[in-house]
């Protein structure tokens, strides 16, 4: 049998991206459907390594797993640190209120606090929003999407920014959160592996590339992501 690849990722419940991971099912959810892909293409099972947000990149410096596939955007900063794939996804981002906060535009958050990850490009947009009041969160956190909306709840903070495929399942009735309004950032997402092994990115993102030809990750976003425009082209 071909060798595991070893995977990183945050052990959360964030649908339609992934799932909790169970002994019985494993984990589910756009991400973890194009890791089974990858690894069909590439004949080799799949296995997860479960870490903090803060770990992930670590990890695979530390040879504890082979690639990053979670929610990673391609910066700068985490360029410096890992190389990346070809994207895999590509998300724009929301900011996410109360229900009735009447906060509809980035002016209407001056003064209010605005949740987000710590490093990550949403984070990075917060710091754009002029009068804002930024709260980081992650480190330490084994559920850090969890955490956050439970902070907009509790009205610890006034708005969460994430990618808008997170906020997907709370659609347009939930009856606490609201999308107060989405920016058109088209951030890519990559597969993140340890600058030292370019033989690694290489087998990953030749294998993505076939993915993206041959129609079978459109057949993936549709599966998990219906909703949300195909990136990529095409209609294979």
């Amino acid at each position: 049998m071909s060798a595991t690849l070893r995977l990183a990722c945050l052990d959360a419940e964030a649908p339609p991206l992934f799932s909790l991971w169970t002994p019985e099912h494993g984990r589910t959810g756009y991400e973890p459907g194009v890791a089974e892909a990858l690894g069909a293409e590439l004949g080799r099972p799949v296995e997860w390594v479960r870490v903090p947000w803060v770990d992930m990149i670590p990890a695979v410096q530390r040879g504890d797993a082979d690639a990053v596939l979670c929610g990673q955007g391609i910066t700068a900063d985490r360029q410096a640190q890992v190389d990346f794939t070809r994207p895999y996804a590509i998300f724009h981002e929301g900011v996410l209120v109360r229900r009735g906060a009447d906060i509809h535009t980035p002016e209407d958050l001056v003064g209010r606090k605005v949740a987000a990850i710590e490093n990550s490009t949403n984070m990075a947009l917060v710091e754009t929003f002029t009068g804002a009041v930024p709260v980081a969160f992650g480190p330490g956190s084994d559920d850090v999407y969890a955490d956050m909306l439970a902070a907009l709840l509790a009205k610890d903070v006034d708005a969460v920014v994430d990618d808008d495929v997170v906020f997907v399942p709370l659609g347009t009735t939930h009856p606490d959160y609201e999308l107060a309004f989405t920016v058109q950032t088209a951030n890519k997402w990559g597969i993140a592996v340890a600058k030292h092994r370019p033989d690694t990115l290489a087998e990953l993102d030749g294998a993505l590339g076939r993915l993206i030809d041959s129609g079978r990750l459109h057949e993936v976003w549709k599966e998990w992501l219906p909703t949300l425009d195909y990136p990529f082209g095409g209609s294979q």
